[in-house]
């Protein structure tokens, strides 16, 4: 839990920066490319089940 509060306090201020210097935020900007983000993350979670249930 710690890390994703760092990672989430990391990533506020590096919008913020983005924000202050009007540059493009360095994420996708639209929920279809969170969606994906958040796929990969479920694809390798569930490999790594899958490898570590059928395998170990």
């Amino acid at each position: 839990m710690k890390e994703a509060l760092i990672a989430t306090a990391t990533g506020f201020v590096v919008g913020m920066l983005f924000s202050f210097f009007r540059l493009p935020i360095p994420a996708p900007p639209v929920l279809p490319g969170v969606t994906g983000i958040v796929g990969v993350y479920l694809g390798h979670v569930c490999f790594q089940f899958l490898i570590t249930r059928f395998y170990s």
